[in-house]
């Protein structure tokens, strides 16, 4: 699993978030898994987006999938602490499609629930 979303996936979740953001706690979601315990991550999708020359930080937002549960949207960040991201349009999600512009945005995970790893002190 490769983890890569597109510009245009990584805006349209991170703006359901916005849109959504003070709805997480009403009464009539409680209960629903909007919101993960864990998602994982293969190395890979890190190592891609680390070997961007540019890259010297790791930048967190957080949006929403068309189900409306909350996923970390991951960039790299440049020296002058600006996202590093593709053209719009020009990442496929599978990561196939390299038009040389740099700029990889991780999303697509392994969510728990459903999918959980083992007990550990932070997943009792």
């Amino acid at each position: 699993m490769n983890h890569i979303i597109t510009l245009d996936q990584a805006i349209k979740m991170t703006t359901l978030l916005r849109q959504h953001r003070d709805r997480i706690t009403a009464p009539d979601i409680v209960g629903k898994p909007l919101i993960p315990v864990c998602e994982t991550y293969d190395r890979a999708a890190f190592d891609k987006l680390l070997s961007d020359s540019a890259c010297r930080k790791i930048r967190i937002y957080y949006g929403m999938n068309d189900d409306l549960q909350l996923r970390a949207v991951i960039v790299g960040v440049n020296e002058k602490d600006e996202d590093i991201l593709p053209a719009s349009g020009t990442n496929s999600a599978d990561g196939s499609k390299d038009n040389g512009d740099g700029g990889t945005i991780i999303e697509d995970s392994l969510v728990c629930p459903p999918v959980c790893p083992p007990s550990s002190p932070l997943n009792p």
